[in-house]
């Protein structure tokens, strides 16, 4: 009875290596087709800003590394008016930032970067401020965030206000019935700007496709709200609480969750 136990035992270890490789094996394969298809896609980038005949001076109206060089909190509720423009195939696609959200760096629980953990795929929240860091959820949607000072900090762009090339972001958002739907939600931006790896670890100061124009006579402190940021109860109540979500007080392109205002 001993021995059908051990042999059990020893089939279960088995099979449980077996499994284990195929799993390193699939995932394996998966990183490979996106290291494939980041590389195609700033190919496609590069020859498209040759044809242009432009690719070496940036937009002159753009934030400089001065905006972006404080604490991430600052720069959260900073960007909140300022106009993120994403150029691709020779047009521009502009939307003003009407929500964002600050990850602290080592201290967050709720930021990749918790432990002044670092890896090739958050590396670019540890590079110079106004990086921008893009990241892939569930393998198929991405977030874009932007590099702050301070260790591992960033800010996620969570929503945007459509201003210009409208048409072509419905064209890559057809789901999207109203103006207000096209960019509120970070996946949801990011898919409307056709924001992808290719833009991670972009230079925002310098960059010809992505970067971040200048908000004007700005927003007002009474029209700028908190809350706790969105979906981050695993990093327990204390860091899921925290007001470090900002946005524009009764903005329609916010997003819906956790709208409970809280004056800033």
């Amino acid at each position: 009875q001993q021995k059908g136990a051990w042999l059990t035992v020893l089939m279960a270890e088995k099979v449980s290596r077996k499994l284990k490789r195929k799993s390193d094996q699939f995932y394996s394969e998966i990183e490979e087709c996106e290291a494939n298809e980041v590389k195609k896609k700033k190919s496609e980038d590069l020859s498209s800003q040759a044809s242009s005949g432009d690719q070496t001076t940036p937009p002159n109206d753009r934030c400089d590394r001065e905006f972006f060089d404080r604490s991430c909190e600052e720069l959260a509720q900073a960007l909140l008016g300022c106009v993120l423009v994403r150029e691709c195939g020779g047009e521009e696609c502009r939307g003003m930032v009407v929500e964002t959200e600050a990850y602290l760096g080592g201290e967050d629980r709720a930021a990749h970067s918790f432990n002044n953990h670092k890896s090739e795929r958050n590396a670019a929240m540890f590079m110079p401020p106004g990086t921008a860091y893009v990241y892939a959820i569930y393998g198929i949607h991405c977030c874009f965030n932007v590099s702050s000072r301070g260790k591992g900090a960033a800010v996620l762009v969570r929503a945007l206000q459509p201003v210009s090339g409208e048409e072509r972001m419905r064209q890559r958002r057809p789901a999207a019935k109203k103006t207000r739907d096209l960019c509120n939600g970070p996946a949801k931006l990011c898919q409307a700007l056709s924001i992808d790896r290719s833009c991670d670890k972009l230079d925002l100061v310098t960059s010809r496709a992505v970067w971040v124009e200048p908000r004007g006579a700005g927003v007002a402190t009474d029209d700028i709200a908190s809350s706790g940021r969105i979906g981050v109860e695993y990093a327990g109540e204390e860091w899921s609480l925290k007001p470090l979500r900002f946005y524009i007080r009764d903005n329609q392109s916010v997003s819906k969750a956790k709208s409970t205002v809280k004056k800033h």
